[in-house]
């Protein structure tokens, strides 16, 4: 598997080096071709300018009539000059022409390319036209493309070099410079390979560079930080659950185990009493575990319909003036309905009406109010409160601060938890404060029936 990994990787350089390479190429060839083409234009022209300066030279002194015009050409002028008659016969030429027919015919301005047995040469032709007192008379001037040719070949012969060593470098570069950016990224494949569910802890190395490596590096780690947490989380809420529920199975052990030794000593009721009340309380934990994992694992599911919650405040104001000694007041709940699930709304209650109780010292207050489309529910004691250093971390599962980390009044640290996560899935929030009463005050958050949740 690393291999195919790094073979992948090395893939990916191979091909950004011949994409480089490829694209680099073509665009200089395309350039080699259009720049020996221009050269070979410019030359021409100007090939052709100094033969019609020639030509037309000849000609102007063919038309004044003023004397003879000299076509007289040197070996370096690599030059041919012919004067023809209407008729198209030779009646004067260079000293290279002599005794030879008419290279070329064309139309006086026109200019064409000839291939003469002068030197085994292709020379430029340029023809012009002279009305003498003898008749008209045509001028053809030639000029030798030998420099023309000469320099698009050396050219072409420089580029045609040039090119694929220019290719080369850029080769070279690309992989240089490609394999040095996917460095980092070999770096970082290496530490995740070896990093295990056990060694979480470790992190893949940040270049400083500052670029998309840099980032992807730092995503990865703030991913192991989140599975390092998540893994903390987990093992954490294991080790909470074990602890929670061996609490009463080793008090149902024990009421059994003395039965058992002593059963002249045991009444059954005198053992289903406490047995009965340890299983509830064991079935309330594994309610709220299954309830937690649910929500863990994919969201809790919700059936959402018009309830009406001052209804539910009222059910548990009731419970809780038959369960409890408290004082619980209603006076300040209105009536104020939500889109929700029954069952998850009344186990939000049911759970912050318990908890309110249960750390009371003998006032219990629910309020319920509806404005501006949110529907807001607290719940106050005069209890001692909760610091605000703790006031989110009460929030978490298992938590219980150090004045309540004894399970004698029946609290797993799952109740506040809960409540979170059910109106989380409400689209509520739940907020936690200091009560007027001098206690707590949880706040519960949830938009109004006439509002999209």
């Amino acid at each position: 598997m690393p291999g195919d990994r790094l073979g992948r990787l090395r893939t990916v350089r191979v091909r950004t080096t011949a994409g480089a390479v490829f694209v680099v190429g073509a665009a200089l060839v395309l350039g080699a071709m259009i720049l020996v083409a221009t050269l070979r234009s410019t030359l021409t022209d100007n090939v052709r300018t100094a033969a019609e300066f020639r030509a037309t030279e000849i000609a102007a002194v063919l038309e004044s009539g003023d004397g003879t015009p000299s076509l007289a050409v040197t070996e370096a002028d690599e030059q041919l000059i012919q004067i023809l008659d209407d008729r198209g016969a030779v009646l004067a030429s260079s000293v290279n022409l002599a005794g030879r027919p008419a290279v070329a015919r064309p139309a006086a301005g026109q200019a064409v390319e000839i291939d003469t047995p002068v030197d085994e040469d292709r020379f430029l032709t340029v023809a012009a036209a002279a009305d003498t007192p003898h008749g008209r008379r045509t001028v053809l001037v030639g000029r030798a493309l030998a420099d023309v040719l000469q320099s698009t070949e050396v050219l072409t012969r420089m580029l045609a070099i040039g090119i694929p060593l220019v290719l080369v470098l850029v080769g070279l570069i690309t992989w240089s410079v490609v394999g040095r950016a996917l460095a980092p990224v070999e770096t970082i494949r290496r530490e995740v390979d070896v990093i295990s569910a056990a060694e979480l802890h470790r992190r893949v190395p940040e270049p400083d560079s500052g670029d998309e490596i840099t980032r992807l590096a730092h995503t990865m780690n703030r991913m192991l930080g989140r599975l390092q947490g998540a893994q903390a989380s987990q093992r954490r809420f294991i080790s909470d659950a074990s602890h929670e529920l061996r609490t009463p199975t080793a008090s149902i052990r024990q009421h059994t185990e003395v039965a058992m030794a002593h059963p002249k000593r045991t009444t059954v009721a005198g053992l289903a009493e406490p047995v009965h009340a340890e299983a509830l309380r064991l079935q309330r934990l594994i309610d709220d575990l299954l309830l937690l994992a649910r929500a863990d694992e994919a969201g809790l599911a919700l059936r959402r319909v018009a309830v009406d919650v001052d209804d539910l405040v009222f059910a548990e104001a009731t419970r809780l003036r038959t369960t409890t000694g408290r004082r619980i007041d209603t006076g300040t709940v209105s009536a104020a309905r939500v889109l929700g699930d029954t069952g998850g709304l009344r186990r939000v209650l049911r759970n912050l009406a318990d908890n309110a109780a249960r750390h009371a010292a003998g006032v219990v207050v629910f309020s319920l109010t509806a404005r501006d489309g949110t529907v807001t529910l607290t719940v106050d004691d005069d209890g001692q409160g909760i610091p605000p250093a703790d006031r989110t971390r009460v929030l978490d599962r298992f938590v219980r601060l150090a004045d309540a980390r004894t399970t004698d009044d029946g609290g797993s640290g799952l109740g506040l938890a809960i409540v979170a996560e059910l109106v989380a899935a409400h689209g509520g929030t739940v907020t936690i404060t200091e009560s007027p009463l001098g206690g707590a005050r949880v706040a519960v958050a949830l938009a109004g029936a006439d509002v999209q949740v």
